[in-house]
């Protein structure tokens, strides 16, 4: 058995260059290793496959002229037990074999394991299918290889270069008919975000000499879902379910998400976990009665974990990271903000949409220096953080990003504070897409900055939009800001680049609701007119 002593049982030399990715089939006792050149080796990981044991090698020691044997009955079983495991681990990280590891070839030529060598490119991450049938590495090249296990013959590989994307984008410009939702700007940026990604080092490692080397760029991982058919992959436009027998993408996850966040692959949990029996018997003892009472809890828990009797199925989830970001995202079949709407109940929209985020990591040393800067009222009092628009349907409150899109939020509290917006109606209002307002002559021709004239856009990466009651900037093209905005009702990626987003509705989302869903005429202007009585900046 392993132990948690720091001095290895046996060290595996295969390698001459650093192994960057392994993975272990359980169900042929093998090990897949790449390393940084690209070379791919199997080997025996098994400590329970020893082959035979060479009785030259026992002990006799403890042995009498007579033939008699001390403690025969402990001591053979000790030392039998220690020669035993001696023997297994000689045989640790020896060839795979045929009889023992159930490969079906004798020599690497006969495979295609070269494959990433003759290619200079190395492994990102390697995937072992829980069948053991198959296996996956994700190149350098971001080419996915998949591979049989006993033959090492490549199956088929995904192309997830950026000129694949790019030649999609040349061919369709319409973003509503491209089915990966980018248009040429939005394609620029993930570019962008994956030469950056590229460049990015994440580990570090010290050699004898305490001199720091690089260890690699930021790790991408691939994983196969727990029945080996789907290969769960991280792209450009979302985490991709590719079905490996048809090798068609079934579902794109997180694809919305997709225009700011670089997801880097995760983790799936199922949702049919299986209950700790003891634990549910403890749970239920005072309330059960009496054995039977207990037993008949546990079946009717179990039940309900497993989703059985209550009309639901089970859910799983996926746990997944992103690249630059300190948080980890959970995906799931269930939607709280499309089941909060088809309640109609506006203020279960309302805590779904805030809820969505939790905003709980720690402060970095960029956050620790703003705050620094707020403290000593380095920041322009212009710049206000939050504003509340007093409509006369409501109040809606709106977080600023000051810090962000400095002139964009300048333009906005010098209209605000001195009265430029009071009274100035919502002249058009889109359902399922936006309300629009800051025009003084209602018409949507109207409106110029605080400066006079127009103002440059500020677009930036983090500030997108890919969620709904997302404040915006309305402008006739670029660099023609003026002092009309909108406040956007959904997701609306394709805006991104061509808007600027300055600010976020925090409450009153009821109150957008509440407006986006009034009669308008053939202009989209409402029928009744809805107006800003006043703006407060804090």
């Amino acid at each position: 058995s392993l132990t948690l002593s720091p001095v290895p049982v046996k060290i595996v030399k295969l390698h001459a260059s650093p192994v960057l990715q392994m993975g272990y089939n359980f169900q042929y006792h093998c090990m897949i290793s790449a390393d940084k050149r690209g070379v791919v080796e199997y080997w025996n990981g098994s400590s329970g496959s020893g082959g035979s044991v060479v009785s030259s090698g026992w002990d006799n020691s403890n042995r009498h002229d007579d033939g008699s044997m001390e403690n025969e009955q402990d001591n053979d079983e000790d030392d039998d037990e220690k020669f035993h495991e001696l023997a297994a681990y000689a045989s640790l990280g020896d060839a795979a074999l045929p009889e023992r590891n159930g490969v079906k070839f004798h020599s690497k030529l006969d495979t295609d394991l070269y494959t990433l060598i003759k290619r200079k490119v190395h492994a990102l991450s390697l995937a072992i299918s829980p069948t053991g049938d198959k296996f996956a590495i994700y190149g350098s090249d971001r080419k996915i290889r998949l591979f049989e296990f006993q033959t090492g013959k490549l199956i088929v590989q995904y192309d997830e270069r950026m000129k694949i994307y790019e030649k999609k984008i040349n061919v369709d410009m319409d973003v509503s008919n491209n089915n990966d939702g980018m248009d040429a700007i939005d394609y620029g940026n993930r570019s962008a975000r994956e030469r950056e990604m590229g460049d990015t080092s994440i580990l570090y490692a010290t050699r004898a000499d305490n001199v720091y080397q690089e260890c690699g760029n930021q790790s991408l991982k691939i994983e196969f879902d727990p029945t080996g058919r789907h290969l769960i992959v991280p792209t450009i436009i979302g985490i991709k379910i590719i079905e490996c027998n048809t090798n068609r993408c079934r579902k794109i996850i997180g694809k919305g998400d997709a225009s700011t966040l670089r997801f880097l692959g995760g983790v799936m949990c199922l949702g049919d976990a299986k209950v700790d029996k003891q634990m549910l018997l403890a749970r239920t003892a005072g309330a059960a009665g009496g054995g039977g009472g207990s037993s008949t809890a546990t079946s009717s828990s179990n039940k309900h974990a497993q989703g059985e009797g209550t009309g639901t199925l089970p859910d799983s989830i996926y746990i997944t990271t992103a690249f630059n970001k300190r948080r980890f995202y959970v995906f799931s079949h269930m939607d709280p903000i499309a089941k909060a709407e088809e309640s109609g109940d506006n203020e279960e929209q309302q805590n779904a949409a805030i809820s969505r985020e939790i905003l709980n990591e720690p402060p970095d040393a960029e956050d620790l220096i703003l705050d620094h800067m707020q403290r000593d009222g380095g920041k322009d009092s212009k710049l206000g953080k939050e504003a509340i628009l007093r409509t006369t349907m409501g109040d809606i409150h709106i977080r600023l990003f000051p810090d962000e899109t400095p002139r964009t939020v300048e333009n906005f509290c010098g209209h605000a504070r001195n009265g430029y917006y009071d009274n100035v109606i919502f002249h058009r209002v889109i359902k399922g897409f936006m309300i629009q307002t800051g025009d003084p002559l209602g018409d949507g021709t109207g409106g110029e900055s605080i400066w006079g004239g127009e103002f440059e856009d500020e677009f930036v990466r983090d500030l997108r939009h890919d969620r709904p009651f997302t404040v915006s900037m309305a402008n006739a093209g670029p660099g023609t800001n003026g002092s009309q905005f909108f406040i956007t009702t959904v997701p609306t990626p394709w805006l991104d680049n061509k808007h600027t987003v300055f600010g976020r509705v925090t409450r009153g989302m009821d109150v957008c609701a509440a407006i986006e869903n009034v009669k308008v005429d053939e202009l989209d202007k409402p029928l009744n007119e809805i107006s800003i009585v006043s703006v407060d900046i804090n």
